[in-house]
């Protein structure tokens, strides 16, 4: 470890160890914030993993859904009806701040009536398999919107964590050694002194006699 470039002196002893006592402060507490950004980290990241999981059953029958009433109904008229959105979803977003992190909180807006009334279009072209896809979509909706928000404050954290543990890091393996060591060289500098003072002072009282 290379040691920093100061003149051996009480008055820079004590700056260092300010410093270092500072820096042992900070290295604690942020060591303390990692593992609490990690601790919650890992309960979003369960949730989040959980409802993924969901979605993505769900997603796979409605696509199962889907497939058949392509393979059944004329594609034109499965074009024609999601042409034009039924419905809008309006995003208000606001965000709460957590270690430092701020995490996003979705509001979304939408018609829930759509879930029970489903789309406008008759029953003339249509088949079992597209009523059962589009009302699952429905059902899926807010579960989407749900995901989208833990694993957009997932990403935040993750984010938060790395830049953490590098401060972390760089104060463990950098800035407290370097301080150490510093301070030993100038206690070390600041004794020599003292013993050379002290023969000094005996010679010279040697020869006075």
């Amino acid at each position: 470890m290379v040691r920093l470039t100061v003149n051996p002196t009480r008055m820079e002893l004590t700056k260092l160890t300010n410093r270092l006592g500072t820096a042992t402060r900070g290295h604690k507490l942020l060591k303390d914030k990692q593992d609490e950004l990690m601790r919650r980290f890992i309960i979003l990241a369960k949730a989040a993993n959980q409802l993924r999981d969901e979605v993505e059953a769900d997603l796979i029958r409605t696509m199962r859904a889907v497939v058949l009433a392509n393979a059944t109904i004329h594609e034109a008229f499965i074009e024609e009806l999601f042409a034009i959105p039924a419905d809008r979803v309006s995003l208000d977003i606001m965000s709460t701040n957590v270690l430092s992190v701020e995490l996003p909180q979705m509001s979304f807006a939408y018609d829930q009536d759509l879930v029970t009334n489903n789309l406008n279009y008759g029953y003339l072209n249509s088949n079992e398999e597209l009523d059962e896809a589009i009302d699952s979509l429905l059902r899926l909706r807010p579960n989407l919107l749900k995901l989208t928000e833990q694993e957009k404050s997932c990403q935040l954290m993750a984010d938060e964590i790395e830049k953490t543990r590098r401060r972390v890091n760089a104060l463990e393996s950098l800035t407290i050694p370097q301080l150490e060591e510093t301070i030993t060289f100038i206690k070390m500098k600041l004794e020599e002194n003292e013993r050379s003072n002290i023969i000094r002072l005996i010679k010279v009282k040697s020869m006075n006699k």
